[in-house]
């Protein structure tokens, strides 16, 4: 993790004033380069901005493409300051898409294989505390579907708890696939705020709560067009997909589509075990 990944507190007599001045112009050109891209290839409308608070938060939204960072720099206010938890990498200067998000200054990288959890936390909890905003990729990787929400991941209720600051679903529709004037919608939930401290039970019982509004607001959303030779391959530029394509993301998607929604069904009539419900 290097020293440019977030803005966490700096401890006293490593103050670099020209270090803190690069990354303020890097993130804000991000941020205004992200707004001018984001409009000359879409049309993005962002739904609730009332609901945004104006303080440090935690954004938890779904992930569709690996633009979604991208839009979200270029549609949410540009303040408070935003950086995103993850991606999870082992080496954030390999590959276009992680030199890109370091560059930013926008990015709080995890490597699950450094243990490096305690780090990642306090760089979030002090991003937080400077009064900043972190949004986290609440699925931990993107999936095909518009209309379907995978697993939320624990990680963004634990911050939340843990620095006592509200929880913001934020769902994102459209860039399943991106073609040339497409309509993005980008849509704020009702914050949830965390209640208690981040054992076990409160974090289980917020994930649920912002897994539920998530699905709430794309249930209804229709599947997209797949769009011409260009769209296709910038849809699939940075993409990457744990089942190794997206075909095989389609159908494994699908079959936990089917399954989760045969778990509810039964649940609603008490057919379901107290646990069958879990992801």
């Amino acid at each position: 993790m290097t020293a440019e990944a977030a803005p966490g507190p700096i401890a006293p007599g490593r103050i670099d004033t020209g270090h803190a001045i690069r990354r303020l112009v890097r993130t804000w050109t991000s941020r205004i380069v992200s707004w001018l891209l984001v409009r000359a290839y879409l049309r993005p409308r962002l739904i609730g901005r009332d609901r945004l608070p104006n303080g440090p938060a935690i954004y938890c939204f779904n992930h569709l493409n690996w633009a979604d960072p991208f839009i979200l720099m270029g549609t949410l206010p540009m303040r408070p300051r935003l950086t995103f938890f993850g991606p999870k990498e082992e080496n954030m200067s390999v590959g276009g898409r992680n030199r890109l998000m370091i560059w930013t200054g926008a990015a709080i990288p995890y490597r699950p294989e450094k243990n490096d959890l305690l780090e990642a936390t306090r760089r979030v909890v002090g991003t937080l505390r400077s009064g900043g905003v972190v949004a986290i990729a609440g699925e931990g990787r993107i999936q095909p579907f518009e209309s379907a929400i995978r697993p939320i991941n624990e990680g963004a209720a634990y911050f939340a708890l843990r620095a006592g600051v509200p929880m913001i679903p934020i769902a994102i529709n459209g860039t399943s696939w991106l073609c040339l004037g497409r309509r993005v919608r980008i849509r704020i939930g009702e914050p949830l705020l965390p209640v208690g401290r981040p054992t076990r039970q409160a974090v289980d019982a917020l994930t649920e709560r912002c897994r539920a509004s998530l699905e709430a607001m794309v249930r209804d959303e229709p599947e997209q067009v797949e769009p011409g030779p260009f769209g296709r391959r910038l849809t699939e530029l940075f993409n990457e997909w744990p089942e190794g394509d997206r075909a095989a993301a389609e159908k494994s998607g699908r079959t936990l589509v089917a399954e989760r929604g045969s778990v509810r069904a039964a649940s609603a009539v008490g057919l379901a075990a107290p646990d069958a419900a879990q992801p």
